[in-house]
């Protein structure tokens, strides 16, 4: 059972600590099934606070599937609590979320909306953040300077 880490890599201006929104963050995963090797090509959505019981009995996990093409049952769950994306990770790959994957790997992520920040200097808290056209911009009053994001890439790499 492979663990993948989801690692973004980001262009953040005078913002830290990017981070989901809500524990029941919804997130936008491209699936592909580890035995046919068919790529679905609907984005597929998990969270980690929602479980869903395996067809055979094997326990719960917070992502569980069927393959359109070959109808194996797979299944994802969050193998720890997800983490900040901070500043001084600005421009570089580092892991937000790591993933155990049963009979599928994570090959595409879009994050979407429901994220927040905190301004770099001034601390406050910008919630509601969409990142769906792939970046973000916004005014922070308090340290009178903009803020952003921008430039968002992902990958996965094997954990375990």
């Amino acid at each position: 059972m492979p663990i993948l880490a989801l690692q973004i890599k980001a262009e953040l201006e005078n913002i830290t600590e990017l981070i989901p929104a809500d524990a029941d963050h919804t997130w936008h995963f491209k699936v592909q099934c580890t035995k046919c090797r068919e790529i679905d090509s609907n984005f597929i959505t998990m969270n980690a606070i929602d479980k869903a019981e395996m067809g055979s009995g094997r326990g719960e996990a917070n992502l569980v599937m069927k393959c359109k093409f070959c109808k194996c049952e797979s299944s994802a769950e969050f193998a720890s609590k997800p983490v900040a994306y901070n500043i001084e990770n600005n421009d570089r790959f580092a892991t937000i979320a790591t993933i155990e994957c049963r009979g599928l790997e994570l090959v595409g992520f879009e994050p979407r909306e429901g994220w927040k920040a905190k301004g770099a200097e001034s601390g406050t808290v910008f919630e509601d953040i969409d990142l769906t056209e792939g970046d973000w911009a916004e005014y922070d009053e308090k340290s009178e300077m903009p803020v952003g994001i921008s430039d968002i890439e992902c990958k996965f790499i094997k954990v375990k």
